[in-house]
């Protein structure tokens, strides 16, 4: 270890106040939107593409019956389900992170708030939903996925609704999972049964008023992180 790596360890305290400021500034924002549902996806998807347009009816549809929608806050299906939320005149919530490339702040969410550390933001897109929507997406979705399927099948969080979005993208993954994964052990058997895949629209929807007809709206909802 060189003397220039030792001596960034200096830097560390320092960095705790900012991890500290991000996390005070996104609780205090988030803890005011209950009910929320978060939908995940790809920055890459246009509007002409069906996932746009898929993301977007969800989030208008999520709206019109009082959800708060929560995203990423780039483009893509980010700003699909921001926009969709916007045009119900709903409460559209952005957490966008700076990146070099793909990660723009979409111009649809009407609660923006900006973050520096991934993990800082990925528990504020975790910890004030009932509800996680996956659309077809990349790494980042991928790693979002499974973060949040971990803490359920671990029972750091409820049972809430985990809704993959779209059959042909999903479907393979899930194939995969049991075959190999299941097979062998390295998850239980009826695990890959906490997730609900659909092309419907209407049933990611109606999967998540299902759930907060089941269980209602508690002042205080149990989260994860906490």
């Amino acid at each position: 270890m060189t003397n220039a790596t030792c001596g960034m360890h200096h830097e560390d305290p320092w960095r705790v106040f900012r991890i500290m400021a991000e996390f005070t500034t996104g609780f205090e924002a988030m803890s005011r939107i209950c009910p929320a549902v978060t939908i995940f996806g790809s920055a890459r998807v246009k509007p002409a593409d069906p996932e746009y347009q898929a993301a977007r009816k969800i989030g208008r549809e999520l709206a019109r019956n009082q959800f708060a929608v929560i995203t990423g806050g780039g483009p893509g299906v980010m700003e699909a389900a921001n926009r969709g939320a916007a045009d119900a005149k709903g409460r559209s919530v952005g957490l966008n992170i700076t990146l070099p490339n793909e990660q723009k702040p979409n111009r649809c969410s009407n609660i923006p708030i900006n973050f520096h550390y991934f993990f800082a933001r990925k528990v504020c897109l975790a910890k004030y939903s009932m509800g996680f929507i996956f659309m077809p997406g990349g790494f980042g979705t991928l790693d979002e996925f499974f973060e949040i399927l971990t803490l359920v099948q671990t029972k750091r969080m409820p049972h809430f609704p985990l809704i993959l979005f779209g059959k042909s993208y999903w479907d393979g993954l899930f194939a995969w999972m049991k075959a190999v994964m299941e097979k062998e052990d390295f998850i239980n058997r009826g695990d890959l049964d906490l997730v609900t895949i659909t092309d419907d629209p209407d049933e990611v929807v109606e999967t998540i008023l299902k759930y907060q007809r089941q269980v209602g709206i508690p002042e205080e909802l149990p989260r994860a992180f906490v």
